[in-house]
């Protein structure tokens, strides 16, 4: 198991745990617009800091971005597996392609 699918089991863990005990929790307990929100702050750090080029900060928001993301997933009822899977399926296909084969 990598430390996503590690990552993963927990936020999923901790749905139900007190949110005064557990950030994860917390950010669930508040719907799944707000952890979309944090999700898109976290981004927005992480953005900033590729533009800065500063190596070790960018390391550190693109962690706070993927957790960001599994939570927000998770406040959907998307797994990890489910996008993991997304992604196999486009594997070995052009980005061009696969943009254009989609709907709308």
């Amino acid at each position: 198991m990598s430390a996503l699918e590690r990552l993963a089991a927990t936020v999923e863990s901790r749905r139900n745990a007190d949110p005064e005990s557990s950030w994860t929790a917390k950010l669930l307990s508040r719907g799944p617009e707000k952890c979309a929100e944090k999700f898109g702050e976290e981004a927005v750090e992480a953005i900033i800091e590729a533009v800065r080029g500063d190596r070790e900060r960018l390391t550190s928001e693109a962690a706070d971005v993927l957790f960001h993301l599994l939570v927000m997933l998770a406040a959907r009822g998307v797994t990890l597996a489910e996008v993991l899977a997304e992604l196999e399926r486009r594997e070995g296909v052009s980005g061009i392609k696969e943009k254009a084969s989609r709907p709308g």
